[in-house]
Protein backbone atom coordinates (compact mmCIF):
# COMPACT_ATOMS: atom_id res chain seq x y z
CA UNK A 1 0.00 0.00 0.00
CA UNK A 2 1.58 3.51 -1.00
CA UNK A 3 1.82 5.87 2.27
CA UNK A 4 0.76 9.51 1.53
CA UNK A 5 2.84 11.93 2.71
CA UNK A 6 2.85 15.70 1.60
CA UNK A 7 5.45 18.04 2.83
CA UNK A 8 6.09 21.71 2.74
CA UNK A 9 7.23 23.24 -0.33
CA UNK A 10 10.84 22.64 -1.54
CA UNK A 11 12.43 25.48 -3.85
CA UNK A 12 15.02 22.40 -4.99
CA UNK A 13 12.18 20.89 -7.02
CA UNK A 14 11.99 23.44 -10.24
CA UNK A 15 16.20 22.26 -10.20
CA UNK A 16 14.96 18.31 -9.89
CA UNK A 17 12.50 18.78 -13.03
CA UNK A 18 15.57 20.69 -15.06
CA UNK A 19 17.79 18.21 -13.91
CA UNK A 20 15.19 15.33 -15.34
CA UNK A 21 14.72 17.31 -18.65
CA UNK A 22 18.12 17.67 -19.44
CA UNK A 23 18.34 13.82 -19.05
CA UNK A 24 15.40 13.65 -21.42
CA UNK A 25 15.48 15.85 -24.38
CA UNK A 26 18.85 14.24 -26.36
CA UNK A 27 16.31 11.72 -26.43
CA UNK A 28 13.21 13.48 -27.44
CA UNK A 29 14.10 16.53 -28.86
CA UNK A 30 13.12 15.86 -32.33
CA UNK A 31 9.99 15.22 -31.66
CA UNK A 32 8.63 16.45 -27.93
CA UNK A 33 6.62 19.61 -28.11
CA UNK A 34 7.15 20.37 -24.49
CA UNK A 35 8.73 18.79 -21.57
CA UNK A 36 6.49 20.68 -18.93
CA UNK A 37 6.52 19.72 -15.12
CA UNK A 38 3.23 19.50 -14.12
CA UNK A 39 1.30 18.54 -10.52
CA UNK A 40 1.73 20.95 -7.65
CA UNK A 41 5.74 20.61 -7.06
CA UNK A 42 5.40 22.94 -10.31
CA UNK A 43 3.70 25.52 -7.93
CA UNK A 44 5.88 27.50 -5.76
CA UNK A 45 5.03 27.78 -2.17
CA UNK A 46 2.97 24.59 -2.36
CA UNK A 47 2.65 21.92 -0.13
CA UNK A 48 3.05 18.70 -2.30
CA UNK A 49 3.99 14.59 -2.41
CA UNK A 50 7.49 15.05 -3.12
CA UNK A 51 7.77 13.37 -6.47
CA UNK A 52 7.63 15.38 -9.37
CA UNK A 53 5.58 15.16 -11.99
CA UNK A 54 6.51 15.41 -15.82
CA UNK A 55 4.56 15.37 -18.65
CA UNK A 56 6.52 14.97 -22.23
CA UNK A 57 4.26 16.06 -24.80
CA UNK A 58 4.65 15.03 -28.40
CA UNK A 59 1.89 14.54 -31.57
CA UNK A 60 0.19 12.01 -31.42
CA UNK A 61 1.69 10.27 -34.71
CA UNK A 62 4.76 10.51 -32.22
CA UNK A 63 3.08 8.28 -29.19
CA UNK A 64 4.68 4.91 -30.03
CA UNK A 65 8.35 6.43 -30.86
CA UNK A 66 8.02 8.04 -27.53
CA UNK A 67 7.28 5.00 -25.64
CA UNK A 68 10.30 3.28 -27.65
CA UNK A 69 12.87 6.51 -26.70
CA UNK A 70 12.10 6.42 -22.87
CA UNK A 71 12.05 2.72 -22.34
CA UNK A 72 15.71 2.89 -24.05
CA UNK A 73 16.58 5.33 -21.63
CA UNK A 74 15.62 2.64 -18.82
CA UNK A 75 11.98 3.96 -18.01
CA UNK A 76 9.72 0.80 -17.40
CA UNK A 77 6.57 1.71 -19.80
CA UNK A 78 3.51 1.25 -17.16
CA UNK A 79 0.79 1.16 -19.94
CA UNK A 80 -2.32 4.58 -19.39
CA UNK A 81 -3.03 3.02 -15.86
CA UNK A 82 -6.49 3.87 -16.20
CA UNK A 83 -5.91 7.65 -17.78
CA UNK A 84 -6.68 7.76 -21.51
CA UNK A 85 -4.23 9.31 -23.72
CA UNK A 86 -1.33 9.20 -20.79
CA UNK A 87 1.19 6.97 -21.01
CA UNK A 88 3.04 6.55 -17.59
CA UNK A 89 6.44 5.10 -16.92
CA UNK A 90 8.69 4.27 -14.22
CA UNK A 91 12.19 5.98 -13.98
CA UNK A 92 15.38 4.65 -13.52
CA UNK A 93 17.00 4.63 -9.95
CA UNK A 94 18.60 7.60 -8.88
CA UNK A 95 17.11 10.79 -7.61
CA UNK A 96 15.28 13.25 -7.93
CA UNK A 97 12.35 11.09 -7.68
CA UNK A 98 9.66 11.54 -10.11
CA UNK A 99 6.99 10.56 -12.18
CA UNK A 100 7.05 10.93 -15.96
CA UNK A 101 4.09 10.82 -18.89
CA UNK A 102 4.24 10.92 -22.46
CA UNK A 103 1.04 12.93 -23.76
CA UNK A 104 0.01 13.82 -27.28
CA UNK A 105 -0.44 17.41 -27.40
CA UNK A 106 -4.28 16.70 -27.38
CA UNK A 107 -4.95 14.57 -24.67
CA UNK A 108 -7.48 15.86 -21.76
CA UNK A 109 -5.02 14.48 -19.17
CA UNK A 110 -2.26 16.80 -20.92
CA UNK A 111 -5.12 19.75 -20.71
CA UNK A 112 -5.96 18.67 -16.82
CA UNK A 113 -2.46 19.37 -15.55
CA UNK A 114 -1.53 22.33 -17.57
CA UNK A 115 -5.00 24.31 -16.13
CA UNK A 116 -4.64 23.21 -12.52
CA UNK A 117 -1.34 24.16 -12.64
CA UNK A 118 -1.56 27.42 -14.67
CA UNK A 119 -4.82 28.19 -12.38
CA UNK A 120 -2.93 27.46 -9.09
CA UNK A 121 0.47 29.89 -9.94
CA UNK A 122 -2.05 32.68 -10.96
CA UNK A 123 -4.36 32.58 -7.87
CA UNK A 124 -2.31 32.20 -4.40
CA UNK A 125 -5.83 31.99 -2.78
CA UNK A 126 -6.58 28.65 -4.10
CA UNK A 127 -3.08 27.57 -3.96
CA UNK A 128 -3.03 27.94 0.10
CA UNK A 129 -6.73 26.24 0.35
CA UNK A 130 -5.43 23.72 -1.87
CA UNK A 131 -2.34 23.07 0.05
CA UNK A 132 -4.32 23.03 3.07
CA UNK A 133 -6.74 20.66 1.85
CA UNK A 134 -3.82 18.14 1.08
CA UNK A 135 -2.51 18.64 4.56
CA UNK A 136 -5.33 17.47 6.06
CA UNK A 137 -5.79 14.43 3.52
CA UNK A 138 -2.62 12.79 4.36
CA UNK A 139 -3.15 13.19 7.85
CA UNK A 140 -6.96 11.79 7.19
CA UNK A 141 -5.86 8.85 4.57
CA UNK A 142 -2.06 8.49 5.86
CA UNK A 143 -2.45 4.86 4.14
CA UNK A 144 -5.23 4.95 1.78
CA UNK A 145 -3.65 6.96 -1.48
CA UNK A 146 -7.04 6.24 -3.33
CA UNK A 147 -9.33 8.28 -0.59
CA UNK A 148 -6.49 11.09 -0.59
CA UNK A 149 -6.91 11.44 -4.59
CA UNK A 150 -10.51 11.02 -3.98
CA UNK A 151 -10.92 13.75 -1.28
CA UNK A 152 -9.30 16.47 -3.94
CA UNK A 153 -11.34 15.58 -6.55
CA UNK A 154 -13.95 18.54 -6.08
CA UNK A 155 -11.88 21.36 -5.62
CA UNK A 156 -9.79 20.23 -8.87
CA UNK A 157 -13.03 19.75 -10.58
CA UNK A 158 -13.85 23.34 -9.33
CA UNK A 159 -11.00 24.69 -10.73
CA UNK A 160 -11.12 22.74 -13.80
CA UNK A 161 -15.11 23.79 -14.59
CA UNK A 162 -13.33 27.75 -14.01
CA UNK A 163 -11.09 27.05 -16.50
CA UNK A 164 -13.26 26.00 -19.09
CA UNK A 165 -13.51 22.35 -19.17
CA UNK A 166 -16.90 21.06 -20.24
CA UNK A 167 -19.00 18.69 -18.26
CA UNK A 168 -18.25 15.63 -20.42
CA UNK A 169 -14.37 16.59 -20.14
CA UNK A 170 -15.15 16.84 -15.87
CA UNK A 171 -17.14 14.49 -15.60
CA UNK A 172 -14.75 11.47 -17.14
CA UNK A 173 -12.07 12.86 -14.62
CA UNK A 174 -14.38 12.95 -12.05
CA UNK A 175 -14.59 9.00 -12.69
CA UNK A 176 -11.00 8.75 -13.34
CA UNK A 177 -10.77 9.77 -9.54
CA UNK A 178 -13.00 7.62 -7.60
CA UNK A 179 -12.06 5.07 -5.39
CA UNK A 180 -10.71 2.23 -7.48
Amino acid sequence: MRSVQVVAYDPAWPDGFDTVRRRLRPAVADIALAIEHVGSTAVPGLPAKPVIDIDVVVPRAALADGILRLTDLGYEHRGDLGVPDREAFRPPPGPPRHHLYLCPADSRALANHLAVRDHLRRHRDDARAYGALKRRLARRYPDDMDAYVEGKTAFLLDILRRSGFDALELEAIEAMNRRR
